[in-house]
């Protein structure tokens, strides 16, 4: 069974079954690949984090968006995170 969809004032977004915390941190990551393979554990965080497969309600878009617990982590992944 799906997980339930997750409505915020940005953003509708729906959970990845791999997630260990289904909670939106604080920090955000955009990504505006909804089809890429997104691995955050291979990015070494520190916190904690979580993943969903995400649409953007003020223009539509469909993406993934990675939040994270810590701002360095937030910004590790962002700095080195290459769509495939």
């Amino acid at each position: 069974m799906s997980a339930a969809a997750i409505t915020t004032d940005v953003y509708k977004l729906y959970p990845s079954p791999r997630n260990p915390h289904r909670e939106v941190f604080l920090h955000e990551v955009w990504l505006p690949h909804p089809y890429a393979l997104v691995d955050p554990p291979s990015y070494d965080p520190k916190g904690k984090w979580s993943l969903f497969g995400a649409y953007r309600l003020a223009d539509g878009k469909n993406g993934q968006l990675v939040t994270f617990e810590l701002e360095a982590d937030a910004a590790r992944f962002k700095a080195r995170f290459v769509p495939d």
